[in-house]
């Protein structure tokens, strides 16, 4: 039960624990300091009373000696003396009454004394006024009272009766005094042990508790920050590799960007190539035209035909070379977005997005090179065209009868030519096109891979304060566990 009580709550206990030892002990030495206060003042009364007694027996002797002086001398200081030993006894006698009235057995005895007290001072009083009155030949008839009589002797027994009884209760009250004293210092002394004694198992056992608790605690913490500081290296290659692989992944982008420009151009000079082929084929057909309006001069049509026959291959083979290099540039974007592929799934969850730009651009690289291979197809058929048309040329110059037939086919040679420079045409459009998409693509994958970067860069930066966090919660644990458990260190 105790184990699960919290820091606070075995503190509060073993600081209750000890407060209660100490307000125990002084509980019982305040009340034992009480009686002994209470022992001492009546010690003190009984010195009083003790002392009190002894003045009404020395006012009493004054007076008596006063009165035997009067009596003797006549002086009248003598009975100024007696007035004031008088009044001294019976101060001190209402004195002893007061400070007895706990007492009984004193007040009866104080009754008894009052009366002989009286009857003293009633006989000096006798005498002192018989020496005023008869003078000095009265002496002779006071000698008994001037030698005294019982009264003196009884007032000393009850006087001496009064003390021996307050010695006997000053000696009672002094054992007790004493008693009270060794009681209060065993109390002090042992309680002061005990309660030292403890305090110092209480303290070793919140201190073992709380070392036992702690230790185990810090040594989870510190095993937790060794997994942490590990993980944290961990994140960090990681993000590292990642970081590595996004800048070449990057820079294949860059590459593919300057394919895509390249197609580009490529698709802008077939585009041109085409419309030349356009133009000329437009020539051709206005010549077949004006043909028809002058057969006699069909040799010469049919040279200008052989000639510019001949520039129709020549750009045939030019827009041949144009597509083996659109062909070219197909192939290595196509390989460009391969491997872009492979970095993006290589790069987990943050390169799916780039993936998907890969793929487009390897689509897109795909129908440039089935547009490309169409086109080679067409240019093909212009070639056989071409060569048709120079071999129908020639046999219409060794045959003129038959170049009617020949202008037949030559005019549907012209328009099949003009379909396929359309077609050539529109191809070249259809590649400019998908080169500005492509370019468009490759910029939206450039700036992904821009953003996946800079989130790399951001893991790296946060795995290295994790991996800083990790070695000061290591290094924190070890100082605790060193201040917990110093053979530790």
């Amino acid at each position: 039960m105790i184990s699960r009580w919290t820091f606070g709550r075995r503190l509060a206990a073993g600081f209750g624990v000890a407060c209660l030892v100490v307000l125990l002990i002084a509980g019982i030495t305040y009340h034992n300091t009480e009686n002994l206060i209470d022992t001492e003042d009546w010690v003190s009364h009984t010195h009083e009373v003790k002392a009190r007694l002894a003045d009404l027996l020395a006012a009493v002797t004054a007076a008596e000696s006063s009165e035997r002086g009067y009596l003797i001398t006549g002086s009248d200081s003598y009975l100024d003396t007696f007035k004031t030993a008088q009044a001294t006894a019976k101060t001190a006698f209402d004195d002893v009454r007061h400070l007895t009235l706990d007492n009984p057995h004193e007040q009866e005895r104080l009754a008894q004394m009052q009366q002989v007290i009286e009857q003293r001072m009633d006989n000096l009083r006798d005498g002192i006024d018989t020496r005023r009155t008869l003078g000095a030949e009265a002496i002779g008839k006071l000698n008994g009272q001037i030698g005294g009589s019982g009264s003196m002797t009884k007032l000393r027994i009850l006087i001496a009766d009064a003390d021996q009884e307050e010695s006997d209760l000053l000696k009672v009250r002094t054992v007790t005094s004493r008693q009270a004293t060794i009681f209060t210092n065993g109390v002090i002394t042992w309680g002061g042990l005990l309660g030292l004694i403890a305090v110092v198992a209480i303290g070793s056992l919140i201190t073992s508790s709380l070392g036992r608790q702690i230790g185990s605690a810090v040594s989870h913490v510190e095993s937790s920050a060794a997994e942490l500081q590990a993980s944290a290296n961990q994140q960090a290659q990681s993000a590292s590799e990642q970081s590595t692989a996004m800048n070449e992944i990057s820079t294949t982008i860059n590459e593919l960007l300057v394919s895509s420009r390249q197609i580009a151009e490529s698709a802008q000079r077939v585009a041109g190539s085409a419309e030349q082929t356009a133009v000329a084929a437009r020539g051709g057909q206005g010549m077949v035209d004006s043909t028809s309006d002058s057969i006699g001069g069909i040799r010469r049509q049919m040279d200008q035909i052989v000639t510019h026959m001949l520039e129709l291959g020549k750009k045939s083979q030019e827009i041949g070379s144009v597509l083996d290099i659109v062909l070219e540039l197909a192939e290595q974007t196509n390989i460009l977005a391969i491997n872009a592929t492979i970095e993006a799934a290589g790069a987990g969850e943050s390169g799916k997005r780039f993936a998907v730009v890969a793929d487009e651009i390897r689509k897109l690289a795909d129908r440039v090179g089935g547009s490309a291979k169409e086109v080679r197809t067409l240019i093909e058929e212009v070639r056989g065209a071409v060569n048709t048309t120079v071999m129908a040329t020639e046999t219409g110059s060794k045959a003129v009868d038959s170049g009617s037939r020949q202008f037949l086919d030559l005019s549907a040679a012209f328009r099949q030519i003009a379909a396929l420079v359309g077609s050539t045409t529109e191809a070249a459009r259809e590649i400019g096109l998908s080169t500005k998409q492509q370019t468009s693509a490759v910029d939206q994958v450039n700036v992904a891979i821009a953003d996946v970067t800079q989130t790399a860069r951001e893991t790296e930066t946060s795995a290295s304060e994790t991996l800083k966090t990790a070695s000061q919660l290591s290094g924190l644990a070890g100082d605790l566990l060193r201040i917990i458990r110093p053979e530790a260190g």
